[in-house]
């Protein structure tokens, strides 16, 4: 584990408690496996929408003029609807809608789609990856049909993975990581948090005590300094891995504390880190992030250690049932007064 103790010594100097009593920010050498920093922001591109509108305005006719600042204004509903949807929006035809994107030097809708996708960003991941995948339904931006068979195929190449031996393999890694701690304490933030309170709900129900943690700025300080030595670590951590988390990780490591990671970046820095690594994919690259794999995974994590602590699990669920059994005798006799 000298490799999990020299990362640990790195995040802890660079995420030290500054005079002020908060973090200095994440330096740039703490980057993920694709090379970008951590925390550091995505440079933004040379906004081509804007630009032509600027340049263009004063020869375009009334109504292209008023489309192409519905455009600039309304860049969220240019990627998400199609010519006749944003002729709708706008109240024109969708060939005006047509001539505008052709008279601001755009081929199509799906070139103008790019360039304000482009535009915007990296930090916009949700966004970028929303419009490549409506992109992908078809060029006007797809129909429901087509994005529902989209999220059921996508489910199926990832449960797929989950079913090779090596992925087999790192779910079982997790279970022995986790058996023997006297607590789980589960790392979750933005979409998988919902995800981290249903794995701490059916571990509670199992018998095994859990705790999850996450929220962003000083708040994480608390649930940092109520760790202990007997926990074990379960961290749910996507994309480049942030402040927060690499924090938690190198408290974790001072401590002692074993560290399971679910994560779609198996190479990253924070996975170096970890006694365990669960590679579980949020659909395609660059699409809209879909959390069934994930889940999936957890659903696996979850079973077999209820499985690991049999007699346990069974005693709590017990003890739920006899409680379940009380309520409804109480309830049945409430409705019969």
């Amino acid at each position: 584990m000298l490799q999990t103790w020299a990362l640990n010594a790195e995040i802890a100097t660079e995420c030290a408690v500054d005079d002020e009593g908060g973090t200095n920010d994440m330096p740039q050498k703490l980057t993920g496996a694709r090379g970008k920093a951590a925390s550091a922001p995505a440079a933004a591109q040379p906004d081509r929408l804007a630009a032509q509108v600027q340049a263009l305005q004063a020869g375009l006719p009334p109504a292209v003029l008023r489309v192409a600042r519905f455009f600039n204004g309304n860049r969220v509903a240019v990627l998400a609807n199609s010519a006749a949807e944003l002729a709708a929006l706008i109240g024109t035809s969708d060939a005006t809608v047509v001539r505008t994107v052709q008279a601001l030097g755009f081929q199509g809708l799906p070139e103008l789609r790019h360039s304000i996708a482009v535009a915007m960003g990296a930090n916009d991941a949700p966004l970028h990856n929303m419009h490549r995948t409506l992109e992908e339904l078809s060029g006007d931006g797809g129909d429901a049909a087509a994005a529902s068979d989209l999220v059921i195929d996508t489910h199926v190449e990832s449960l797929r993975a989950l079913q090779e031996n090596a992925a087999r393999a790192q779910i079982h890694a997790a279970i022995a990581v986790l058996h023997a701690a006297g607590r789980i304490v589960i790392y979750a933030a933005g979409p998988s948090r919902p995800l981290a309170e249903y794995v701490r709900l059916m571990l509670a129900r199992h018998g095994r005590n859990a705790k999850v943690i996450g929220q962003g700025g000083v708040g994480l300080a608390d649930d940092l300094a109520d760790l202990s030595g007997q926990d074990g670590m379960l961290i749910l951590s996507y994309g480049d891995p942030y402040r927060e988390v690499l924090l938690a990780a190198s408290e974790a490591g001072v401590l002692g504390i074993p560290i399971v990671l679910v994560t779609d970046m198996p190479g990253s820095k924070l996975a170096q880190a970890a006694n365990a690594i669960i590679a579980a994919r949020r659909g395609r690259a660059e699409r809209v992030a879909l959390h069934g794999a994930t889940f999936v995974a957890l659903e696996a994590l979850v079973m077999g250690l209820a499985v690991a602590s049999r007699g346990q699990t069974m005693r709590a669920l017990g003890r739920l049932s006899t409680l379940r059994a009380a309520l409804d005798g109480k309830q049945r006799r409430g409705a019969g007064q």
